[in-house]
């Protein structure tokens, strides 16, 4: 089996191509170089072929006419002055004066024919070379020479060689032989000189324009590794300084353009190290800031709470406004207590000090599990709670409590904005990965509410009443519970028509997720929950 099929080649070619700006300068030049060669050299050779072409036909042309002429002077001048001729002796003459004006170095043959459809008192034997194929000569050249209109006609024809056919040309002429008529003579040339010629033009044309597309591509390939190899230096540079290396530099020569860009984005990336290395420092000080005050406040948090239970515990013997401060102070210490675990969880993550225990856990039971704390909630807002969980792979990997966190986050968003409308928890996963989505059906939120609602401190509609509190980094947690498990939240939300958070996660600690086992939105399933006004609880 071969190692590399031509899919994989021809997508290992494609990402070449794609991924090499000198290759594709190289090859493009290169092709069009071809091509203007290639055109170039095909009309000088053929104008090479036409000149010598044409240089030989005139001069067959020539010789042609003088043999023509000669031997009508030969004929005309053996006429005795009692009007007689010795045919033969005159013809065997003319023979010897053909050979002697038509001599060519590709060397030629000739043939005297008599012109068909005559009658006359005495009829001259036909002459022609020995091994002359008179077949060369065809019927429609002889027809046009008979035509006696003082022309010559010339025609191209093929002759029998020493290995192959030579190309050959017949010249076609007639002259009158006194008492005997007119006759032809046809002038075969053998033009393989001329062929030989052309074929060492093309060849030499050939292999010029072979060597010069190869300068131009290698000279091609020189200036653009002159000019892309700075550009490519920069590119790695730029990945570098994108990696967190700030203190990479494009080294720098010349005065040239290529060292005027290496010296701006080297100011540039001074700039940039400077103004990362103050964010990272303001960014330490802040997280520090944060960690060092939620400690220092767990101290006296922790009195405050002592003595508002107390005065809590003891409010039925105060009057009806301090017994009322009591229970205010008691709510708003336990909001400041969830608010304290939240910033704390926060900074632990900018520290990156988080570590998670995982272990197989049953999903949908967890499920439950948060349903059923969330109920009393729910039911006072007059959302009814359903669990769609289909079947699946539903044990994972995974820490458990931070889990519970999440969909604790998720639900109690769903109540305080699901509008008193159904809740619907969906559970599925795969093979591969587990998924759990909460649709509620009430407000939403519009594109520019989506973009933020992951931020930290950031909250839809502060002026909304929630009934489960919160301090604007539930999200904002839950969105980092979900990384640490390699895996991540996705939300849909539409202004009218509620909104939907999904969980994805691997089922296994460490593995990569690219899909989910269920869709956003999910499919709804509450139109016959809707339609009858309620139904029982499958939670």
């Amino acid at each position: 089996m071969p190692p590399y099929t031509w899919r994989s080649l021809v997508q290992r070619a494609r990402q070449l191509w794609r991924g090499s700006l000198q290759l594709r300068t190289v090859a493009i030049t290169v092709f069009f170089s071809t091509i203007a060669v290639t055109i170039i050299s095909g009309y000088m050779s053929i104008s090479i072929a036409t000149n010598l072409y044409d240089a030989r036909k005139s001069q067959a042309i020539a010789e042609a006419r003088q043999a023509t002429v000669t031997t009508q002077d030969l004929f005309d001048s053996s006429v005795t002055p009692n009007g007689t001729i010795d045919v033969e002796a005159v013809n065997q003459t003319a023979v010897t004066t053909i050979r002697s004006v038509a001599s060519s170095p590709g060397g030629t043959q000739f043939a005297i024919l008599r012109t068909p459809g005559q009658t006359t008192a005495v009829t001259m034997t036909p002459r022609s070379t020995g091994g002359l194929d008179i077949s060369v000569i065809t019927p429609e050249l002889r027809d046009q020479v008979a035509q006696d209109d003082g022309l010559l006609y010339t025609q191209a024809v093929s002759l029998d060689g020493e290995d192959a056919l030579d190309p050959g040309l017949v010249v076609g002429s007639v002259f009158e032989v006194p008492t005997a008529g007119q006759y032809e003579l046809y002038l075969v040339y053998n033009v393989r000189d001329v062929q030989q010629t052309l074929d060492f033009v093309q060849q030499t044309l050939v292999i010029g324009s072979l060597l010069l597309v190869a300068t131009i591509g290698l000279v091609t390939f020189l200036v653009t590794r002159l000019a892309i190899n700075p550009v490519r230096v920069a590119a790695e540079t730029a990945e570098k300084l994108a990696d967190g290396q700030l203190e990479e530099r494009i080294p720098v020569r010349g005065e040239d353009v290529i060292a005027t860009l290496g010296r701006s984005f080297n100011r540039m990336a001074d700039s940039l190290q400077r103004q990362i290395t103050q964010l990272a420092a303001l960014s330490r000080v802040q997280q520090r800031f944060v960690s060092d005050v939620s400690h220092e406040l767990r101290t006296p948090l922790t009195t405050i709470r002592l003595a508002g239970d107390v005065l809590y515990e003891q409010r039925d013997q105060f009057n009806p406004t301090t017994a009322r401060t009591a229970e205010l102070l008691h709510a708003q210490v336990d909001r400041f207590e969830v608010m304290l675990a939240d910033l704390l969880e926060m900074s632990r993550y900018d520290a990156g000090a988080v570590e998670i225990d995982t272990e197989p856990t049953n999903l949908v039971r967890l499920v439950e599990e948060s349903l059923e704390a969330i109920r009393p909630i729910a039911e006072e807002r007059g959302s009814e709670l359903r669990l769609v969980a289909p079947g699946g792979y539903f044990e994972a990997e995974v820490d458990a409590r931070r889990i519970r966190r999440i969909l604790q986050n998720l639900l109690g968003n769903a109540v305080d904005h699901g509008e008193g409308h159904p809740i619907v928890v969906y559970v599925d996963s795969d093979r591969e990965a587990v998924a759990i989505a909460v649709r509620d059906y009430g407000v939403g939120m519009d594109a520019a509410q989506l973009e933020r609602v992951f931020d930290r401190f950031w909250r839809a509609d502060p002026s909304r009443q929630r009934t489960t509190g919160g301090t604007g980094l539930g999200l904002a947690i839950a969105t980092e519970d979900a990384q640490l498990h390699g895996g991540n939240i996705d939300v849909w939300s539409v202004p009218g028509e509620g909104t939907c958070f999904r969980v994805t996660l691997p089922r296994e600690r460490g593995a990569t997720i690219d899909h989910s086992p269920i869709e956003l939105p999910p499919v709804d399933p509450l139109e016959p929950v809707l339609d009858s006004g309620g139904g029982d609880d499958d939670a």
